[in-house]
């Protein structure tokens, strides 16, 4: 189909509709009524995708490759054809390879949403507020509301949590 080679090409759907010589609203009011004119476009461009993945992933890694050279040189009054081939080598990318990690390595932690990165910290600490518990155990009176550390004294938890900074004398 027409439509999936273009989106496989890479063309926006503002494009395919300038190339259909339609409105893009006369493209969205097709796409509600067929869906197979949506899976056309989401399989051209699932293609595209994986190929740019690909690339990518070669780039970040590196790669070797071998170039060809075709030059004509005069041979004895002769037009003589010769063919050069050279390995070379692409070393890997460091962007490339922050891209892939920051696109596909977000567990850990390969991310610049800075909301995300701070969610994450913040269930480490709570984390690590959770062994505090457990090993310390809960010899406060209010052991839901009382933590006892060393170096600290009496904390209240649920300030911890909260991320106030308010400590009580012990």
């Amino acid at each position: 189909m027409l439509i999936k080679k273009w989106a496989r090409d890479g063309l926006t759907e503002v494009q395919i509709c300038k190339n259909l010589g339609i409105s893009v609203q006369a493209l969205n009011n097709f796409k509600k009524q067929h869906i197979e004119l949506v899976d056309s476009l989401k399989a051209g461009r699932e293609v595209l995708i994986t190929e740019i993945e690909n690339a990518l992933v070669k780039r970040a890694l590196g790669s070797n490759y071998e170039e060809t050279k075709v030059s004509i040189r005069d041979v004895d009054g002769k037009q003589v054809k010769f063919t050069e081939k050279t390995n070379k080598y692409i070393p890997p990318d460091v962007a490339a390879c922050f891209i892939l990690l920051k696109n596909k390595d977000k567990e850990r932690g390969w991310s610049d949403n800075p909301i995300k990165m701070e969610l994450e910290r913040q269930r480490f600490e709570f984390q690590k507020l959770i062994e505090t518990v457990k090993v310390f155990g809960d010899d406060s009176e209010d052991s839901s509301t009382k933590l006892e550390e060393p170096h600290l004294g009496s904390i209240s938890i649920c300030s911890k949590i909260r991320g106030a900074k308010t400590f009580e004398n012990p």
